[in-house]
């Protein structure tokens, strides 16, 4: 079982520095999302059980990850940038699993709702901690794509990318028509662009 919200909020401050309402959000959507699909002890016993995948990256990941203990480096905490604050959380045991998205109409509740209160900060602080769940959030049951590729533990396959000689692990290359190997950057562009440093040579660390 989960310690009391207060609790959990005080993790949340440790971990990402500071007290906000995406805190708060991330917080309650996270013990929300244990218990629709039957996760009681998300940090404990059931952590091996429990895969989430988040859709933003603020405030509202970091609470999410000190509430439920996912983390991207156990593979237990997946990210897509879709710029929502949402997140999926699978039961892998069972195969349950529910998409949680944050409502806009919420704001607008704060905002109705402790109107007396002089800042917007502290009207959805007050609001997100004690408003109910459906006013809080959309929640719908869903399928995930979730291979063997994607679980935690040892990778489960390595290749080398035939452009760049660097290794791709579980299953993320791409095998073109020529039946070369590439990964992802090489394949399709990647975020980031060779440079140099002002009076230095290309590569030169």
């Amino acid at each position: 079982m989960f310690p009391p919200l207060d609790e959990l909020l005080h993790e949340c401050e440790a971990l990402h520095g500071h007290i906000c309402p995406g805190q708060v959000l991330g917080a309650r959507m996270g013990m929300l999302g244990c218990k629709l699909i039957g996760i009681d002890d998300p940090r404990g016993t059931d952590r091996k059980k429990l895969i989430v995948w988040v859709e933003i990256d603020r405030c509202m990941t970091d609470a999410l990850s000190a509430v439920t203990g996912v983390r991207l480096g156990r593979r237990s905490l997946k990210y897509f940038d879709y710029g929502k604050v949402a997140a999926t959380f699978l039961n892998t045991e069972t195969g349950r699993a529910v998409r949680i998205a944050a409502l806009d109409s919420s704001r607008a509740l704060a905002d109705a709702r402790y109107a007396a209160l002089p800042s917007k900060k502290e009207r959805q602080m007050a609001a997100y901690r004690e408003a109910s769940e459906a006013e809080l959030f959309k929640i719908e049951c869903v399928t995930v794509d979730y291979k063997e590729t994607d679980a935690p533990g040892r990778p489960r396959t390595r290749l080398t990318c035939t452009s760049c000689l660097e290794g791709v692990n579980d299953g993320r290359e791409v095998n073109v028509e020529s039946g070369e190997v590439l990964c992802r950057p090489c394949a399709n562009g990647a975020y980031y662009t060779a440079a140099t440093f002002p009076g230095e040579q290309a590569n030169a660390v």
